[in-house]
């Protein structure tokens, strides 16, 4: 029984159509074949065999079959696609520093008009005795209550988010 080793990326393989062809390569051989049928039927004189045509034909295909061989298990037109990449590339970058991002901004100071705009009310200050002071023995009694096993204390949140806190006598 036969055995592969299947790669751990998937995604380098390349996928064969037929034999060690694959999708790429298979185009670049079907081009002379259309190519010769639309030349031999757009150049003068239509539809009959010239040696012009014969000619260019075997150009396109001599190219298109170079073009679909394998060097170093690469097909010829990828390594000349990555060199024009290389080749056209910019060869000078700007730096962009227009983002305020971890830099010292250095801005002038209005004082007049700053003192207008962003003037800052004071907070009024609440009497302190609209507050409630919460005594010592009134802690103890809640305390001594909820510990009280003839209650029951509850606390329950509604839909809203806020606490119901209940404490009832057990019967």
């Amino acid at each position: 029984m036969r055995t592969r080793v299947i790669p751990a990326q998937i995604t380098t393989v390349e996928d064969r159509i037929a034999g060690s062809l694959n999708l790429n390569q298979l185009f670049l051989l079907m081009i002379p074949v259309f190519w010769a049928t639309i030349e031999f039927v757009i150049l003068p004189p239509k539809l009959h065999v010239t040696l012009l045509k014969v000619v260019i034909a075997l150009l396109i295909a001599g190219v298109c079959g170079i073009l679909a061989l394998r060097i170093k298990g690469k097909v010829i037109i990828n390594w000349l696609i990555i060199l024009l990449r290389y080749n056209l590339r910019p060869r000078w970058y700007v730096l962009n520093k227009n983002d305020a991002y971890l830099r010292e901004m250095h801005l002038p100071v209005f004082e007049k008009r700053q003192s207008r705009l962003f003037r800052k009310k004071k907070a009024v200050a609440k009497d302190e005795k609209s507050l409630q002071q919460i005594v010592l023995s009134d802690i103890i009694r809640l305390e001594q209550l909820i510990t009280n096993p003839d209650f029951t204390f509850s606390v329950k949140t509604n839909k809203k988010g806020g606490l119901n806190v209940g404490i009832e006598q057990i019967k």
